[in-house]
């Protein structure tokens, strides 16, 4: 089984839309992977059919007992995050305090020092994941919960989830749509991969954010490969990508020109060979077949 990541230095490229693409070249023998759980897409694309769905916990959170609570204040006094406040609403003759679990970071403080034992501190549900089928096979993605952290385990959690199902069904590819930019969801969505496809577009932006998580992927010794999307649209960037990647010694994927049928597929929730097998679709499976090449 080989793992082949599609990321991006920025959001915005048509990493996704490529994604969609390759999965449709596989002939139902790949895992597919949305790996961009802070922001994930590419069910739009899909449209999977749910078939299991799991709560993902990660971190904690306080939470004071008011049975127990007998206002000392001590938790307010040492939280560094000014998360803990007076319970105006109580009704107990002294005062007690209640904890704003979006300024809560988990640390635990308050947990260890509260003298009447009166702070819970349960794991926390940050989000889901499902285990779904589409019409191009098996698929893993998540849900992160609204300003809740820990995506990078999130991510690692739907790349293990693939790796097994694509293992126990001996297919051949697992292919992921991983995070853009360079933090740890990146890191994470990377990690062990075979190859990188990083997907950029011909700005002065998409040159540097080339360059930047092309180091990413050099540092991680990943193996990188680079295509230009909409690459018409400024072909002498275009080229300064394509000469950074040689200069890099990064193999250069591809070129895929600017059409109208990305955003077109899009609306009919469709993979752009389904929707057009025209000029585009030519361009990315040049691609495909440039990266499996390269594998």
């Amino acid at each position: 089984m080989k793992e082949i990541v599609v990321i991006s230095g920025k959001g915005g490229t048509g990493k996704t839309s490529i994604t969609a693409s390759f999965a449709s070249f596989t002939s139902k023998k790949a895992v597919l992977a949305d790996c961009d759980v802070d922001a994930a897409d590419l069910h739009l694309i899909l449209k999977p059919d749910i078939k299991n769905s799991f709560e993902f916990k990660s971190g904690h959170i306080a939470r004071i007992n008011q049975d127990k609570c007998t206002g000392c204040g001590k938790c307010m006094q040492l939280c560094r995050y000014e998360a803990v406040s007076i319970n105006e609403t109580g009704k107990k003759a002294t005062n007690s305090f209640v904890i704003d679990p979006v300024s809560c970071e988990g640390c635990g403080v308050c947990v260890h020092f509260c003298p009447e034992s009166a702070i819970d501190f349960p794991e926390e549900v940050c989000g889901e994941w499902f285990i779904s089928q589409t019409r191009f096979g098996p698929m893993i993605h998540a849900k992160l919960g609204i300003a809740a952290e820990n995506s990078g385990k999130l991510v690692t959690l739907v790349r293990n989830e693939g790796k097994k199902i694509a293992q126990n069904q001996n297919l051949e590819y697992l292919i992921i749509d991983g995070s853009p930019g360079i933090g740890c969801p990146v890191i994470a969505s990377l990690t062990a991969a075979d190859l990188a496809l990083i997907v950029t577009e011909p700005t002065v932006s998409g040159i540097h954010d080339t360059k930047r998580i092309a180091g990413l992927t050099k540092r991680l010794n990943i193996k990188a490969m680079i295509c230009v999307n909409k690459w018409d649209i400024n072909p002498e960037a275009s080229e300064a990508i394509r000469e950074f990647s040689e200069s890099a010694q990064i193999p250069f994927a591809g070129l895929v020109r600017y059409d109208k049928v990305f955003t077109n597929a899009q609306r009919q929730e469709l993979s752009i060979p389904e929707f057009d097998d025209g000029p585009v679709t030519d361009d990315i499976r040049k691609v495909w077949e440039s990266v499996l090449k390269n594998l």
